[in-house]
C-alpha cells in the first residue's frame, strides 16, 4: 500500500476511505487477521464502514506473528508485561513509517521537536530491550539537537539539577516519564516548575498502588509546582504505531490517521454512543504491515469533541467474549 496518503488525511471522509482499504489489505494478506474474520463471518465483500470491520483482541500479539505477508522484519517491540506474562511482539517492518508516525503526531500537538530540551524518565522502560516507547523518545532526543537533552535511569538528584538550570535559563523543557518514575522524583525533589511540560506514558509497573489518573495528576501537581489539571499524558502501546495526546485534563485527541471507537463490553461487537464507558476500540492507519483495528484491554469512554478518556483496564473476570480468543 502506499503509506503517504496516511499523512494526507483531511477529514472524516479521507480516513472511512482509506480504512476500508486497509481492511481489505490486510484481510488479503494477514493470514491471524483473515482467520479471525472468518470465525465472525466477516470478509473483504460484507464489510463497507468502519464499524462493520472485525477488531482483533489485542492478546493476538502474545501468541501470534500478527504480519501482512512475510515482509522483512526490520525491528521486535515487546510489551513490558508483569513477571510471569507472556510479552506482546510486534514485528515492524517499516521502521521510517514509524519514525513518520510519532514525528508528524508530536508536532501537530506540539510543534517542532527543536523547540524542546527533551528530558525522559523511563527507568522500567530503559532496563529491558524491544520498548517501542524507548525507541521514539530516543530518536525525538537526538531530533531535539540540543546537548541537555537526555534519559535518567534513577539519578534524580542529576535530573533536579538538570532541571533547575534550564528553568534558570527559561528553556522549554519536556520531561517525559512513566508514571511511578515521576511520582518519585516529585515526592524526593518537590519543586516549582515554569517553563515545564510535564508528559505521563502510564504505569506503575508493579513498583507503587495503581492510581487513577485524577489522583496521579494531582500528586503530580501538587509536588512539582503545577496549576490543577496541568499534566500532559501519551496514550501509545506496543502493538501501535501512533499515540493519541492529552494536553492537559486526562482528554486525548488523536492525529488524523488515527481514531477511538468504544465498545460495548457485554457485546464486543456493538458499540456504544458518546459518555458511555466501554472497551477501547483503536484504528491506526499506520500499523499498515500488521493490524489496523486493535481492540485494547482499555477502558474509556468518547466525548461528542472527538476526545476520549481512558478510565482503567478490564480485569480478566471482565472481558466477556472470550470465544473471539479461540483461534
Amino acid at each position: 500500500m502506499e503509506t503517504q496518503r496516511l499523512f494526507d488525511i483531511a477529514g472524516s471522509a479521507d480516513f472511512h476511505s482509506l480504512a476500508l482499504e486497509t481492511f481489505r489489505y490486510q484481510y488479503r494478506h494477514n493470514a491471524v487477521y483473515r482467520e479471525f474474520c472468518s470465525y465472525l463471518g466477516k470478509d473483504d465483500a460484507g464489510v463497507r464502514q468502519l464499524k462493520d470491520i472485525p477488531f482483533l483482541p489485542i492478546a493476538f500479539f502474545k501468541s501470534k506473528e500478527v504480519v501482512c505477508g512475510h515482509p522483512e522484519k526490520s525491528l521486535l517491540f515487546t510489551s513490558s508485561g508483569t513477571t510471569g506474562s507472556t510479552p506482546s511482539r510486534h514485528y515492524v517492518a517499516d521502521p521510517a513509517l514509524y519514525e513518520r508516525s510519532y514525528l508528524r503526531a508530536f508536532e501537530l500537538f506540539y510543534g517542532p521537536v527543536s523547540d524542546y530540551c527533551i528530558l525522559a524518565l523511563l527507568p522500567s522502560y530503559l532496563e529491558r530491550q524491544g520498548s517501542s516507547l524507548v525507541y521514539m523518545v530516543n530518536d525525538l532526543i537526538k531530533r531535539s539537537g540540543r546537548p541537555e537533552s537526555g534519559f535518567y535511569l534513577n539519578d534524580y538528584n542529576a535530573l533536579r539539577e538538570q532541571l533547575l538550570r534550564l528553568e534558570a535559563r527559561g528553556r522549554k523543557v519536556l520531561l517525559i516519564g512513566v508514571s511511578f518514575a515521576l511520582l518519585d522524583f516529585a515526592e524526593q525533589y518537590p519543586m516549582s516548575l515554569t517553563n515545564t511540560l510535564i508528559m505521563e506514558t502510564g504505569g506503575m509497573k508493579g513498583r507503587r498502588r495503581e492510581l487513577v489518573r485524577e489522583e496521579l495528576h494531582a500528586l503530580l501537581c501538587k509536588g512539582l509546582g503545577l496549576g490543577v489539571g496541568a499534566i500532559h499524558s501519551e496514550y501509545g502501546m506496543t502493538e501501535l504505531l501512533s499515540q493519541a495526546y492529552s494536553r492537559g485534563g486526562g482528554m486525548f485527541r488523536t492525529p488524523p490517521w488515527m481514531q477511538v471507537l468504544i465498545r460495548d463490553p457485554e457485546d464486543p461487537l456493538a458499540y456504544l454512543p458518546y459518555g458511555k464507558t466501554g472497551g477501547i476500540n483503536v484504528v491506526d492507519l499506520a500499523n499498515v504491515y500488521s493490524c489496523s483495528f486493535i481492540a485494547t484491554q482499555d477502558l474509556g469512554k468518547m466525548h461528542d469533541d472527538h476526545r476520549f478518556e481512558v478510565l482503567g483496564r478490564f480485569d480478566d473476570s471482565d472481558i466477556r467474549g472470550c470465544n473471539l480468543m479461540v483461534l
